[in-house]
């Protein structure tokens, strides 16, 4: 056998060899696609696992804006804003009330003035027992009971007016509401006047007796 040929067959021989190597850790077509469509399986189930995810993530923000204001509620206390407003406002129509009728009973008297007088009538029936003039007589028995009705009947009178004034010093607050505590402050200022008058004698003053 010529040499040249001998070497012929070898380079034959070892380029099979190389291409049978290749072809046997080359993967087929069918093994490409078992590979792949679990890959693609893989992606789809991880889609489908964080769609939820994601769908339950996207309405929690109101259900933590909700959980924020309850939380804001709680340290509130829980109490909304209009209560002390409704509270403020509810104060202030009573107190405008009450001013009227402290005015009224300024002006009037009330029961704590008549037993006031009454027990300084008494006090001066006892002293004028004891003798004295008549005109000593005449201050014990109504003199200083007069003086102690508008003593009192001037409390009252002092109340309503600062009652009227304070509510009148709050804003905001409803018409008849102010209509009540200027009642109430016009009647005190009245009944002030009226009681200071009678204290000092100014309107009327003791009938003077013989000695």
């Amino acid at each position: 056998m010529n040499p040249t040929e001998t070497e012929k067959n070898t380079d034959a021989t070892n380029r099979k060899d190389t291409e049978d190597t290749e072809d046997t850790a080359r993967p087929t077509e069918a093994e490409a696609v078992a590979v792949a469509e679990p890959e693609a399986t893989g992606t789809a189930a991880a889609d489908r696992t964080a769609g939820p995810d994601a769908s339950a993530d996207a309405p929690a923000a109101p259900a933590d804006e909700d959980g924020a204001e309850g939380v804001e509620d709680a340290d509130d206390g829980g109490i909304p804003e209009e209560k002390p407003r409704e509270s403020s406002g509810l104060l202030s129509a009573a107190a405008g009330v009450v001013a009227t009728a402290l005015g009224v009973v300024g002006l009037s008297g009330s029961w704590v003035g008549q037993v006031a007088a009454e027990r300084q009538t008494l006090l001066g029936q006892l002293e004028s027992s004891q003798g004295g003039s008549v005109a000593e007589q005449i201050a014990a028995v109504y003199g200083d009971a007069w003086h102690t009705t508008a003593l009192v009947n001037g409390i009252f009178a002092l109340l309503a007016l600062i009652v009227g004034v304070t509510v009148l010093t709050r804003p905001g607050r409803p018409g008849w509401v102010r209509a009540c505590a200027v009642a109430g402050a016009v009647l005190g200022g009245i009944g002030i006047l009226a009681s200071v008058s009678m204290y000092f004698d100014l309107i009327l003053t003791l009938p003077q007796g013989g000695s």
